[in-house]
């Protein structure tokens, strides 16, 4: 597979330029900071969460970083908990299983988005493969999540 449709269609239809990143097969944030020799903190990582309710929330944080869900709980008044994978894998199939595009508006989802990646001057998106990131510059990251939240809910993990 290669790089989600659904994403550049909506980074081409809202102006985001963006950059491609290739890199050699990778299954993790950490394999594929080391093959493309991107720093961990400047690539944005998702975790997916849904509430009693069943609404869905798309959290966007650095991929050093480990989602606290009580702080997000409690910031957002709400009870949310991680999705089952195989919820996951039905949204986004135009994506390889584990590869999902930090693009919530791509994807009609609501989202919330640690500031800690507000701050970087470029962030790099997972594409939805194994084998590419996108590199966004701050101008065009903070496009990509203005209908979001932005708040800080993560602590950094060391590897």
């Amino acid at each position: 597979m290669n790089i989600s449709t659904r994403l550049t269609r909506y980074l081409i239809d809202k102006n985001i330029p963006y950059q491609e990143i290739g890199h050699f097969h990778s299954n993790s944030s950490i394999g594929t900071a080391i093959s493309s020799n991107i720093s961990l903190s400047e690539i944005a990582k998702v975790v997916l969460l849904k509430n009693h309710e069943d609404r869905k929330l798309m959290a966007i944080l650095p991929a050093d970083h480990k989602i606290s869900l009580s702080a997000l709980n409690e910031r957002l008044h709400g009870q949310y908990r991680l999705m089952k994978e195989q919820d996951v894998y039905q949204l986004f199939s135009d994506c390889n299983l584990g590869a999902i595009p930090p693009a919530a508006d791509a994807y009609n989802m609501n989202m919330v988005c640690d500031e800690k990646l507000d701050k970087l001057l470029n962030v790099y998106l997972e594409a939805g493969d194994h084998e590419t990131l996108l590199c966004v510059d701050q101008e065009g990251f903070h496009a990509l999540m203005t209908s979001g939240k932005h708040m800080n809910f993560s602590h950094q993990v060391f590897h």
